[in-house]
């Protein structure tokens, strides 16, 4: 014969009724339902097998209890027993531990099984089912340490405490409940409850109604003099204003608009869309940023030539590794800009020459003096730090130094879209797309958490750099590639764009004024475009300056840091390029040096007034004022 069962229900609904057992027989008692979610009272569990007349009837096994909604939730009744005569008395079912809809232990009642078995051969109809929702946690243990010496309980309680000791369970960790638990390890619930119970008598877990069964939080004991000794020096205090550069505000990310973007892309985004998808990124993000860039930036682009990046790094790195695998060798740098960038150059295995920098921006006619330089990273519309825009004289002369080279020009355009006292300055690469490669991030313009950034390739570059991607480089997430799409197709990039602008304008505009009235003797140079202004000081008072910042709880950056570090590559620039007067009509740097070569040191703070938040600027603005030398 078949034993009678009930199926126990997990968090949730009510228990169905139990089947009928057939005319021909009695069926023994019905398992009571779980009350975790309000089971039916009336749910019966399945009727055990009838049999037929005879002997006595066997003692049913003990049904193991069910998980309680609430403390002292009722156990299953043991099974009927065998009626092949006399029916004998039901086994005493387990004591139920009762569960709370979250998954704490409570105290539940015996259950006893009291069916006897009746004469006839029906059997019942079903199971009787509960339904509902269960806690479905995952957890790791040791199961080596389960079958060590104390048995099974005194084993889970020892991988349990291990976990939470070692850290891997971190305090506010939710467990599984105990029956998920008991499941998982092949073992009885009430093995898992008692082990519960032992540790949170022991104070390593809690068990709360309403937060089920979690790692107790506990006060870390001090580490030993020589431990903090041994350990590295963490990083310093977070200062109380910021105007260091590299990320705009990133309190005024529109998060309504890019939420609504999200589900509409969301929403009419394939199936294939949730695939591994093209290393060039998703179709519809290069098709509107090759309509946005012709728009906005003068870009000559056509989807197939664009390649979505995880930012402006990656995109740099790339390019470098293809250019290492064509044979150049070396590729010029502005001599201001981001050691970073030069790092990323370096790793690729190509040599960085330096390009002096004066008030027309980099100057490019000096490209044909370096012959080993294949390759050269400018940032034309906004040389950064300096924040002067490449003179047209210049742009045409880098791009006819490429085409008459075969060299390549790298465009940074970080912040292409901020300016506000002149007219746009359109991209190099619309003069030469076949020389010339775009580069743009979405990480000044809406946040660089978005890791996104594009890549305008001559046709001769796209396999190549396809290659390098499909060979290891991370991808750029799908779903915020098509987001960023929807969000430009709308309109509200534009928007956003816009209204971003006014209130850098304002920014600036508040920092020109605050300087002109507590600091005259102090020149402000860069401003007609950007998130950043250079503050041209004293010689010889960097450094003052930038402790007397910190002592006002200021971040900020000096110009020294960004200009190309001397070191073991020779000075491919000849001093008498260099040194020498420049002569009446080259144009002047501000500050009043005639250029900006290889021994030129200027003094100077970098102010990013985009970076901090609104309710931040008047609190840097007047921090910065403060740390300024007296005239």
């Amino acid at each position: 014969m078949e034993d009678s069962w009930a199926i126990e229900a997990t968090e949730g609904g009510a228990g169905t009724a139990g089947g009928a057992g057939d005319r021909a027989g009695t069926g023994g008692p019905g398992g009571a339902g779980d009350p975790r979610g309000g089971g039916d009272p009336r749910g019966g569990g399945e009727a055990g097998d009838a049999a037929g007349p005879g002997g006595a009837g066997d003692a049913g096994g003990g049904g193991e209890a069910g998980d309680a909604a609430g403390p002292g939730g009722t156990g299953d009744p043991g099974d009927a027993g065998d009626p092949r005569g006399g029916g004998g008395p039901g086994g005493t079912g387990d004591a139920g531990d009762g569960r709370a809809p979250d998954g704490q232990a409570g105290a539940g009642a015996d259950a006893r099984g009291s069916g006897a078995g009746a004469p006839g051969t029906g059997r019942s109809a079903g199971p009787a089912v509960a339904g509902g929702r269960g806690t479905g946690s995952d957890l790791h243990l040791d199961l080596g340490a389960l079958g060590a010496a104390g048995g099974l309980r005194a084993g889970l309680i020892r991988a349990l405490r291990d976990a939470v000791r070692s850290g891997r369970l971190a305090p506010g960790t939710r467990l599984p409940s105990s029956r998920t638990l008991a499941a998982d390890l092949g073992i009885a619930r009430n093995t898992v409850a008692d082990a519960y119970g032992e540790l949170v008598a022991e104070g390593w877990l809690t068990a709360r109604q309403g937060s089920g069964t979690r790692v107790a939080r506990r006060v870390v004991p001090p580490r030993s003099a020589e431990s903090l000794r041994s350990r590295p020096a963490g990083p310093a205090v977070r200062p109380r204003y910021d105007l260091t550069s590299g990320a705009p505000d990133v309190s005024a990310f529109p998060r309504s608009a890019w939420l609504g973007a999200a589900r509409r892309a969301l929403t009419g985004a394939p199936s294939e869309a949730f695939g591994y998808g093209d290393p060039r990124g998703r179709p519809e993000l290069r098709a509107v940023l090759a309509e946005y860039l012709a728009r906005a930036r003068g870009v000559r682009a056509h989807p197939d030539r664009i390649v979505v990046c995880a930012g402006f790094i990656q995109s740099l790195a790339v390019l470098s590794r293809v250019l290492r695998a064509r044979g150049t060798g070396t590729m010029a740098v502005e001599s201001y800009g981001l050691a970073a960038h030069r790092a990323v150059i370096h790793r690729a295995g190509l040599r960085t020459v330096p390009l002096p920098v004066d008030g027309h921006g980099a100057r490019t006619g000096l490209l044909a003096g370096l012959p080993d330089a294949r390759a050269v990273l400018l940032t034309p519309a906004h040389q950064f730090p300096t924040g002067v825009p490449l003179h047209p004289d210049r742009r045409a002369a880098v791009v006819d130094w490429a085409s008459r080279t075969g060299g390549l020009v790298l465009e940074d355009d970080y912040d292409g879209e901020f300016r506000y006292d002149r007219q746009p300055v359109g991209a190099v690469q619309g003069l030469d797309p076949e020389h010339v490669v775009y580069l743009g991030t979405a990480s000044k313009s809406l946040a660089p958490a978005l890791r996104l950034g594009w890549m305008v390739l001559p046709e001769r570059l796209v396999d190549e750099v396809l290659a390098v991607r499909s060979a290891g480089e991370w991808q750029s997430g799908t779903l915020d590639q098509l987001t960023l799409a929807e969000f430009m197709r709308s309109g509200a990039y534009d928007r956003h764009v816009r209204g971003m602008r006014l209130r850098y304008r304002r920014r600036r505009d508040q920092l020109v004024g605050a300087l002109a009235e507590r600091a005259p003797h102090i020149t402000v140079t860069g401003i007609a475009a950007g998130l950043h202004a250079v503050l041209e000081l004293p010689p010889g008072t960097e450094r003052s300056v930038l402790r007397a910042a910190a002592w006002q709880g200021l971040a900020v950056w000096g110009l020294a840091g960004f200009r190309y570090a001397d070191g073991p590559e020779p000075d491919p620039v000849r001093p008498e390029q260099v040194g020498a007067p420049a002569g009446p009509g080259a144009p002047e740097l501000p500050g009043g040096a005639a250029e900006e070569g290889a021994g030129t040191i200027r003094d100077g703070l970098v102010a990013a007034y985009g970076t901090p938040p609104e309710h931040a600027f008047a609190g840097a603005l007047d921090a910065l004022c403060r740390a300024l030398p007296s005239p």
